[in-house]
């Protein structure tokens, strides 16, 4: 018997097709674009340039010190053992109080799933709730995790656009037209990542009783509701349409509010059986969060919020000199969010893709900014101002430099 015979046949017959290996579900999943240009940016920094990066979908301001002292308290106090997978009690409780406290709503701490982030809550959430053959509607432009989400589930994303003549809100028409059998979620995001959009009352309130005609169930992604800016006012669904709550799932966390991005930690909260149900997927995934993360985020969510107040007014002003300024660079164009930290700039007057557009910002100007095509929105940049004062004047320079440089 030959060699090749020994080892099953020849070469070719042998070579492992790693491609193959893959599962099917991973067809079309990419990684995410905005981490990538965030990657992107802070390696040519990191290679000498002075790249000014406006790509950060995270606060740029510390973590309040009295949150970072609860980490360190708990790790001293050797709370670094596995927790109950939900999280901890106190948390739980807290997060419930919270809600319950904005939304006028009786949560209890049962009815809270703790995770490594509000992105592992939606993960948690389509995992458990859907499969082959659902359909999930999500607004677009969207953030660019939830189609991928929804697809690793099984469901289908249903794509329903939103314009920048309506302020990038749903309109109850598209909605209606967007359903079908197979509608089984609803996902809202207010206010939005990317466009900064905060839902109001009275269009919240007809979504609601779309979904109990439909028996539909609705995720609330309310990660930003603390980043509100006056005149706009965050409600959630379940304030204007309290009878919705046992078909709502609502996600929040710590990252943004507290500027906790690292320490990794969300939440969901609804109906207790789908909390359990939920609980159980994240038994056999990540398990509990990190013990020091929770005992920080309790901390974060129970004492001074004083920081939080601040970090909003620094915020507001960032968004009033950024948008302002893009508003006065010809054609660019962008209206002013009511929510989050980004601007979201409409940038098809410059007669090619928005893809394109960033590429050239970041190698011609240094300046990196996320395009519109990871949101589900060609024609369009997302810059956020989560970034000092100082760095958004030398980015409207550039930029303005950049589109004097070809005749705009």
């Amino acid at each position: 018997m030959n060699s090749s015979s020994a080892v099953g046949g020849d070469s070719a017959t042998r070579t492992f097709r790693h491609a193959n290996a893959l599962a099917g579900r991973l067809r079309g999943i990419e990684g995410s674009p905005t981490l990538a240009l965030a990657a992107k940016a802070k390696a040519l920094a990191k290679a000498g340039k002075k790249v000014l990066d406006l790509t950060a979908g995270e606060p740029d301001f510390p973590t309040p010190a009295h949150v970072k002292q609860a980490g360190i308290q708990a790790i001293q106090a050797d709370q670094t053992k596995y927790t109950p997978v939900a999280g901890i009690p106190e948390l739980r409780a807290a997060v419930a109080a919270c809600l319950s406290r904005q939304h006028r709503t009786d949560y209890q701490a049962s009815k809270v799933l703790v995770s490594c982030g509000a992105k592992h809550a939606l993960f948690n959430i389509f995992q458990t709730l859907c499969q082959s053959g659902d359909e999930v509607m999500i607004f677009s432009p969207y953030w660019v995790s939830y189609p991928p989400l929804v697809q690793l589930a099984g469901a289908k994303p249903v794509i329903v656009h939103t314009s920048e003549q309506d302020q990038f809100l749903p309109k109850l028409e598209a909605v209606r037209a967007a359903l079908s059998q197979a509608t089984k979620v609803i996902v809202l995001n207010s206010p939005s990542n990317p466009t900064g959009a905060v839902i109001d009352a009275g269009r919240l309130k007809a979504i609601a009783q779309l979904a109990l005609e439909r028996d539909l169930v609705v995720v609330s992604d309310e990660i930003y509701d603390q980043l509100v800016y006056p005149p706009a006012r965050h409600v959630s669904i379940v304030q204007v349409a309290p009878e919705l709550a046992d078909r709502t799932l609502i996600v929040g966390g710590v990252s943004k509010t507290y500027s906790m991005t690292g320490w990794r930690i969300g939440y969901a909260v609804g109906p207790q059986p789908w909390i359990e149900a939920m609980t159980n997927v994240q038994s056999h995934s990540t398990s509990n969060p990190t013990s020091i993360s929770q005992h920080a985020a309790l901390a974060a969510l129970t004492q001074d919020q004083q920081a939080v107040a601040r970090m909003r007014e620094e915020f507001q002003q960032r968004r009033d000199r950024l948008v302002g300024g893009l508003n006065h660079l010809s054609p660019l164009r962008c209206t002013l969010p009511g929510g989050a930290f980004y601007a979201w700039c409409n940038v098809s007057g410059l007669g090619q893709s928005s893809e394109l557009t960033a590429a050239q910002w970041l190698e011609d100007a240094l300046v990196a900014t996320v395009p519109g095509e990871g949101f589900g929105a060609p024609g369009f940049i997302r810059l956020s101002f989560a970034a000092s004062m100082e760095t958004i004047e030398e980015a409207l320079q550039r930029l303005s430099k950049w589109l004097s440089q070809r005749g705009h």
